[in-house]
């Protein structure tokens, strides 16, 4: 495993719990970007071509607020940074035309904020949301800052996709005949969606879980339907 990806997760690890926080991972994620970052507070929202939208995750309950409006007023960085597929950063929010979020700019500068760098989650194709990333005093981040917050995306979409197949999975019976059928059939699944879209096997998986996760659904159920012919994931999806 990469030296980065493993030292942005023991700073996740090493963030206090949140009990009663929805998604107390992507919680922590989230607080962990904003102390790493010298941030105010970090976001996530998560955002995919099915149309799940909305905020799943932030540091703290301004930080929260200010991701909510940018699905209030329909605009933000985060839309800019999922539709491009790439980061959206503004190290001065007063040095942007007023014409680029009309709303949203006014909004978050009564905030406090004065930068936003807003980070795409996702793996190849594969699409699941936008990390933000708020500062209340103006300035680009360093080129340090900037491959450690990419990091914090990277490890953010795979927390993300594994939060979504353990719930499916603790769901399941606790039979290992049953588990061993759902592994050898995802496996079957993966196989057929790498040749489908000739990528290789780790994205295949991606592919098969982001699905699930943008349709609510179980991943052994959405490798059944692969393998049975009934969900093909063709090469010109997105």
């Amino acid at each position: 495993m990469d030296d980065r990806v493993t030292r942005i997760r023991t700073l996740i690890e090493g963030e206090p719990t949140s009990p009663g926080n929805r998604g107390s991972l992507l919680h922590r994620a989230c607080t962990a970007a904003a102390h790493t970052l010298s941030a105010s507070g970090a976001g996530i929202s998560v955002m995919t071509e099915e149309g799940a939208r909305g905020v799943y995750a932030a540091s703290d309950p301004l930080t929260e607020h200010i991701e909510e409006l940018q699905f209030v007023l329909g605009e933000g960085p985060c839309w800019d940074a999922f539709a491009s597929r790439r980061p959206v950063l503004v190290p001065d929010l007063d040095g942007e035309s007023p014409t680029r979020w009309p709303m949203y700019t006014p909004a978050v500068h009564d905030s406090g904020v004065r930068a936003v760098f807003s980070f795409p989650l996702q793996m190849g194709a594969v699409r699941l949301g936008v990390l933000d990333v708020f500062r209340k005093r103006a300035g680009s981040l360093t080129g340090e800052e900037l491959v450690t917050a990419l990091t914090f995306a990277e490890v953010t979409m795979t927390a993300l996709l594994d939060q979504h197949e353990d719930a499916a999975l603790n769901g399941l019976e606790d039979d290992l005949a049953e588990t061993v059928e759902h592994r050898a059939e995802l496996f079957q699944a993966q196989g057929m969606v790498m040749v489908q879209l000739g990528v290789p096997i780790g994205m295949a998986s991606a592919r098969l879980r982001a699905y699930a996760f943008a349709h609510g659904r179980r991943l052994d159920e959405v490798a059944r339907d692969v393998v049975a012919g009934r969900l093909h994931f063709d090469r010109d999806r997105p």
